[in-house]
């Protein structure tokens, strides 16, 4: 017999009711991030900005161990550096915020009005392969000069007409990498290592599951030669394109005159190389592991390890329940886990154990110790782990507990990922005719490999019936050459088809 039993989740709606709507709320109920004031712009909050911070220190570590160094590239480029790469410029023109006056000044009304015209307009930066093609003109003369590798961590305006927090808006923040190569065969090696770093990092720092592969023509970068990209499916069994490298073969060094002398004294151009992940990153985090209880959150990106909840009744039981947590803490921060120290709180505000416990289970903070006069009394904690359910708590040894601190958090991102793994795995499915892909994207989708023969004018047709893409052309192909589920002609290999944020 069915029960009728209504299950309590500390979010409303669950994924399965509204997957859009509870991806605000458990955005909201761990206070990541709110909409500004600004269309279309967000605030960071603090508890988001830490997971950022957390990315793109160990990013920042990785891009570096790679021989790139950091620099920053002004936030404002001149209108005539756009157009000097003119597939560049197509492809961004609809997204440009303009910057066209220097002053306000205020008028007969007394009200404020933009004055002091600009004698050439400037893009708030969309991107910055414009202005790092015009500062290496004058850095590269001569081969000896290359490679050149570098990246900047920056913020980016891109007008977004429909936003949403973390996946589309229209101010966010990002790394991009920038390279030039005396090479084509150095510079496509480049772009590939790089990508590497950023599938990497999904998967052994966020958990996250990615196929790597090459955009179809039509999702290429604008002004790029081979979009590389990394693709990971989220809990909707939508893609989310979660990081991107491109080989730009010679189109900016061509329109900026980037040129070096080789070793044979010739003058010739280089080719380069871009690469960014962004904030975006954190709603791939949120959307892979978060559950109807709220955010999860992978210990190796999470701004606190542990939290530590004092349950005191009595007043006369503070002293000692606040001793022995602080204690506790002071143990946890002895120990390190993937080069930081356990990031430990306690948690001092007046609220019922109940209350305490499910605001941090929101925030997705991986352990969770509940400590009174019991446990003081028995040198014990009571704890709860994130990715299991809330009742699902266990007594152990304080001691037993710092010892086995590290592998419980280890075990914990492990099990993000495999279940992460099994999911996509799940709902990936390989399509042999037209019929069954139609069918499959009528129903629940998810990924699709199917042949595809690479013409763009299927490809339009598949997104205008289903806004379904391309999502990738995958560099590890099991099956080989077969024939397009669409024309029936011979197709190189299967590709990922899904609906896409």
């Amino acid at each position: 017999m069915q029960s009728n039993k209504t299950v309590k989740t500390a979010i409303t709606p669950t994924r399965e009711q509204n997957y859009p709507e509870w991806y605000q709320q458990v955005i909201k109920s761990a206070d990541l991030a709110e909409v500004s004031p600004v269309r279309g712009c967000m605030i960071i909050k603090p508890w988001g900005y830490a997971i950022w911070e957390n990315m793109q220190r160990i990013l920042d570590d990785e891009i570096k161990a790679t021989g790139h160094k950091n620099l920053y590239l002004p936030l404002l480029i001149p209108m005539s550096f756009m157009q000097k790469e003119a597939e560049h410029i197509e492809g961004f023109a609809k997204e440009c915020a303009v910057v066209t006056h220097h002053k306000l000044e205020k008028n007969a009304e007394g009200q404020l009005v933009p004055a002091g015209e600009l004698d050439e307009p400037y893009i708030i930066r969309p991107t910055s392969e414009t202005i790092m093609g015009d500062a290496f003109s004058r850095w590269i003369q001569s081969y000896r000069d290359l490679p050149l590798l570098v990246n900047q961590w920056a913020n980016i305006v891109r007008w977004e007409m429909r936003t949403r927090l973390f996946l589309r808006t229209t101010e966010f923040l990002w790394q991009e990498g920038h390279t030039a190569h005396a090479t084509a065969a150095e510079a496509m090696t480049e772009s590939r290592k790089m990508l590497d770093v950023y599938a990497h990092f999904a998967e052994q720092y966020m958990a996250m599951p990615v196929i790597k592969g090459e955009k179809s023509e039509s999702e290429r970068f604008p002004g790029a030669v081979n979009t590389y990209c990394i693709e990971a499916m989220m809990q909707d069994r939508k893609a989310l394109q979660a990081g991107t490298s491109h080989f730009l073969g010679q189109h900016f060094s061509r329109g900026f005159n980037i040129q070096y002398l080789s070793a044979e004294g010739k003058q010739e151009y280089v080719w380069t190389t871009s690469w960014g992940v962004t904030t975006r990153l954190i709603g791939g985090l949120i959307m892979t592991h978060s559950d109807d209880n709220g955010l999860m959150l992978p210990p190796k990106l999470a701004p606190l390890h542990v939290v530590i909840l004092p349950i005191i009744h009595k007043e006369e039981d503070r002293a000692s329940i606040m001793s022995y947590c602080e204690q506790l803490a002071l143990e946890c921060r002895k120990l390190h886990y993937h080069e930081r120290k356990i990031a430990v709180e306690i948690d001092t505000r007046e609220l019922t154990g109940g209350e305490k416990g499910w605001s941090w289970v929101k925030k997705g903070v991986p352990l969770r110790l509940e400590i009174g006069n019991k446990e003081v009394a028995n040198q014990t904690v009571f704890m709860g782990r994130r990715d299991r359910e809330y009742k699902d708590r266990i007594s152990l040894a304080s001691a037993e507990f710092l010892t086995e601190i590290k592998a419980l958090l280890d075990d914990i991102q492990a099990h993000l990922l495999l279940r992460a793994e099994a999911y996509r795995r799940s709902n990936t499915v390989t399509i042999h005719s037209k019929e069954d892909f139609y069918d499959f994207f009528a129903g629940d989708g998810g990924f699709a490999l199917a042949h595809w023969n690479g013409d763009s004018e299927i490809e339009s047709k598949i997104k205008n019936d289903l806004s379904v893409t391309v999502r990738c052309i995958p560099f590890v192909d099991e099956t080989g050459p077969g024939n397009c589920i669409f024309s029936g002609g011979p197709s190189n290999q299967r590709v990922i088809f899904a609906k896409a944020y």
